[in-house]
């Protein structure tokens, strides 16, 4: 497919399918692999590189020279979006919601250790934050800046040809070799893009297996509909009869918990389980919280004696920025006295 060559060479690709023993044997379920998209390679890796490559084509494609894109403070999307502008030789400007911290950390630290010029937004909502890039894009047209503007989480149809192409081309090939046909792809789900690729991919592959997304905030069926949505705008660019509904969208919000950000016990564990037993960083706002939710699922017997692929897509650097963390580290380094 033509479309799957238009795109920029960022990461370290491709990344490697690695088996969870300890993990496996530990939660005594399903066998469990682990699909190391926190590996990309670019300023700590991360599923947004696979993204980037696309966006940031079309972007040069449009004769931008400057990458614009939105999150929350500690978004893994801004910083990775700030590296492939640094690479590129191109401006960066990030709109991050919520006040200019008095300490820089995490990838706010990173966001400007890149070179990207931070724009802090309040408490505006997303669509206010869009309104406002486009009235900075018309002044910044006048000084010569021309800007992309990449939604939240690079999550659109282009960016979501990364990971069409992260499953034709690696994550079937790598399975396939290793004699495995997963039962299930796990995924945290946030903006949607990711998971949309993944269904995507697979379909345009002709394997039949079911992708999990796991919410991190979001609302099921808000998120099932964004998936869709980005699912058939993909399919279309690539011209193939690959199209869903809403409802084929498999959604559990139940690890999103109390809201985006905010880890939870089970998310906690999580991030413990995956460090102590497998030497693996997740994050407690994505990776944790996809992993809770499958802990808890094959914990109530799901996928017993079969294989699961987690797709670990990475932001790891966010933890040190992330007081709940320290804090539950702290305590339970007391009940260890």
């Amino acid at each position: 497919m033509p479309v799957l060559d238009k795109r920029l060479e960022l990461g370290h690709l491709p990344t490697p399918l690695e088996r969870a023993d300890k993990l496996t044997d530990f939660l005594a379920g399903p066998r469990i692999f682990i699909k190391r998209d926190d590996a990309t390679g670019l300023a700590g890796g991360g599923n947004k590189v696979r993204k980037l490559e696309y966006l940031a084509a079309a972007a040069l494609e449009q004769g931008a020279n400057c990458l614009v894109t939105v999150g929350g403070p500690q978004s893994n999307h801004a910083r990775l979006t700030a590296a492939a502008a640094a690479r590129l030789g191109l401006k960066c400007r990030l709109y991050l919601q919520g006040q200019a911290p008095r300490k820089l950390a995490g990838n706010i630290l990173l966001d400007r250790l890149l070179g990207a010029e931070l724009v802090f937004c309040g408490e505006a909502g997303y669509p206010e934050i869009y309104a406002q890039i486009d009235r900075d894009g018309a002044r910044l047209r006048e000084q010569g800046v021309e800007i992309y503007k990449i939604p939240v989480g690079g999550s659109t149809p282009v960016g979501a040809l990364g990971y069409v192409r992260a499953v034709t081309e690696e994550l079937v090939p790598q399975c396939r070799q290793a004699g495995l046909r997963p039962a299930a792809i796990i995924v945290a789900a946030g903006s949607g893009g990711t998971m949309a690729g993944l269904m995507l991919g697979l379909a345009v592959a002709g394997w039949e297996v079911p992708v999990c997304g796991y919410s991190v905030g979001p609302d099921a069926r808000t998120l099932q509909r964004e998936v869709a949505d980005i699912h058939n705008g993909a399919a279309r660019l690539l011209g193939v009869p690959h199209c869903i509904q809403p409802e084929q969208v498999c959604i559990d919000a139940t690890p999103s918990g109390t809201g985006y950000g905010i880890a939870t016990p089970q998310a906690l564990e999580a991030l413990a389980l995956f460090a102590r037993l497998e030497g693996i960083l997740l994050d407690s706002v994505y990776t944790a919280k996809a992993a809770a939710g499958m802990i808890a699922d094959i914990r109530r017997g799901r996928w017993k004696d079969e294989a699961v692929v987690f797709l670990h897509t990475g932001g790891w650097p966010a933890l040190f920025a992330k007081d709940d963390v320290e804090l539950w580290l702290r305590e339970e380094g007391e009940q260890c006295r």
